[in-house]
């Protein structure tokens, strides 16, 4: 199953180190284990469930918004960097595992997708931060899981976090007005 998600994930080639990259595998595994998922689910899953008959999975969207939070976060580097640092491991680690934890709010019912109990109970970014913090990943890490959707409004966001926020609801806002 490592070797599939690694595939579905080749974003995972942009965390430098070696350890984060494997936890990051680990909490997908996890996740898709708690939630009775199969790699080949995952080809299904859509993102959301606001979205009715939505065409982008799981994974497309995943990718997307971390894709959308380097090139961002390359670009705000560039231009503010003597003012903040971005840690790019954990800016990617955090886009990979943002909405992780909706294999636990997730379930299928023949051909559609509910929520499960568990999903009535925590939303994606409380299950996510809780499988981060499991995993030992940093508290940065799970900052930006936590943070970025609508629980995270109000509060205080690291660069790293508003930029994943940002990238998410920049993919999720045109999708839901087609």
């Amino acid at each position: 199953m490592r070797k599939e998600l690694a595939e579905l994930f080749p974003e995972l080639d942009f965390i430098q180190d070696e350890q984060l990259r494997g936890k990051v595998l680990d909490i997908w595994e996890e996740a898709m284990q708690r939630g009775g998922w199969t790699v080949d689910d995952l080809a299904e899953i859509p993102f959301t469930l606001l979205i009715p008959n939505t065409d982008v999975t799981l994974v497309q969207h995943t990718r997307a918004v971390t894709q959308v939070a380097l090139e961002s976060a390359r670009v705000l580097q560039q231009q503010y960097g003597n003012i903040y640092e971005i840690d790019f491991d954990a800016l990617v680690a955090g886009g990979l595992l943002h909405d992780v934890g909706k294999l636990l709010e997730y379930k299928r019912e023949g051909e559609a997708f509910v929520k499960s109990d568990t999903g009535r109970l925590l939303r994606h970014p409380f299950s996510g931060a809780g499988l981060a913090t499991k995993h030992g990943l940093s508290d940065k890490i799970v900052h930006i899981i936590a943070t970025h959707a609508k629980e995270g409004d109000g509060g205080y966001r690291c660069p790293e976090s508003v930029i994943v926020h940002h990238a998410d609801f920049m993919n999720f806002e045109p999708l839901k007005m087609l």
